[in-house]
């Protein structure tokens, strides 16, 4: 049966394969259709770092996620508390490290300018992230609201970085579940 459905993905692949691709208009010619610019050496380095600092920005996440889920259950607060300290302390290694390779002078003009308050809004973390682990454990609601707030900036600038650099932003700000 299985080979039966293969067979038959096989002959429609190659049956929409051979039908020819409609002409462009005469409108579109080759001078307007923009190119695409290979990134810098230093642009890919930002980007490099940016990456590496959102690895400890979904680690923050994933512990802020943790706490909301835990309820008003006390054992289960103390212990997602517990885990949002530890979340805090790994997430500010990545963080550190991808915010050494994110030099704004990779950009240039308004880009420059965004590529900036991204930056600014990964330090505001990362310096955060000490108070974070050690008010986690104690008083784990009122540190995720300071941590949910910062999180909301650094998504913003990060949606206004990548409108402007010309990427595609992911769907929808910081998601909690209630």
């Amino acid at each position: 049966m299985r080979g039966l459905a293969l067979l038959f993905c096989v002959i429609a692949g190659s049956a929409a394969a051979q039908q020819p691709a409609p002409p462009l208009p005469e409108s579109a010619r080759a001078e307007s259709v923009p190119l695409y610019a290979a990134p810098t050496p230093a642009q890919a380095r930002y980007m490099q770092g940016l990456r590496t600092a959102g690895r400890g920005i979904a680690q923050l996440k994933d512990g802020v996620n943790r706490v909301t889920m835990s309820g008003r259950d006390s054992l289960r607060l103390r212990q997602a508390g517990r885990r949002l300290g530890g979340l805090c302390g790994a997430a500010r290694g990545f963080m550190v490290t991808g915010r050494g390779r994110m030099q704004a002078t990779a950009y240039q003009d308004s880009t420059a300018l965004r590529a900036r308050r991204l930056a600014a809004q990964v330090d505001t973390l990362i310096r955060f992230t000490p108070t974070c682990e050690a008010g986690a454990v104690k008083q784990p609601d009122s540190t995720v609201a300071r941590l949910l707030y910062d999180l909301r900036a650094y998504e913003a600038a990060l949606r206004d970085f990548r409108t402007a650099i010309g990427l595609p932003n992911k769907p929808g700000p910081v998601k909690v579940s209630q």
